[in-house]
């Protein structure tokens, strides 16, 4: 029998393989095999439909985005070009016209 990764939610034993996907039946957690092989190659950072970003990606917002210091929102729809990766707390460095430098985390963004 292989032995399965633990469960990276909930660090459960019993975790079993489906359609090529890794799931957890204690959490409902669910994650890509392929993530599994990505993980010693460096942190991949992925949008919110799952999507790899890499640097120079056009990314689209899809939530309403306060800035922070200012009243001031990032709409959703909103295309960013030409992203930078950096490492932290917020995953992109760009340049939103009308707004200037921010920082974005991945979650909030979509690859076009």
């Amino acid at each position: 029998m292989s032995a399965l990764p633990n469960c990276p939610a909930c660090q459960s034993e019993y975790t079993y393989e489906v359609a090529g996907m890794y799931a957890c039946p204690e959490c409902g957690h669910e994650w890509s095999v392929q993530v599994e092989s990505e993980a010693g190659d460096g942190k991949v950072v992925r949008d919110a439909n799952g999507n790899e970003l890499q640097d120079g990606d056009s990314v689209t917002v899809i939530k309403d985005l306060k800035v922070k210091g200012t009243s001031s929102v990032v709409k959703v729809g909103t295309k960013v070009k030409g992203i930078r990766l950096v490492e932290g707390d917020h995953d992109i460095d760009c340049k939103i016209d009308s707004f200037g430098p921010m920082k974005l985390k991945s979650e909030f963004v979509k690859k076009v």
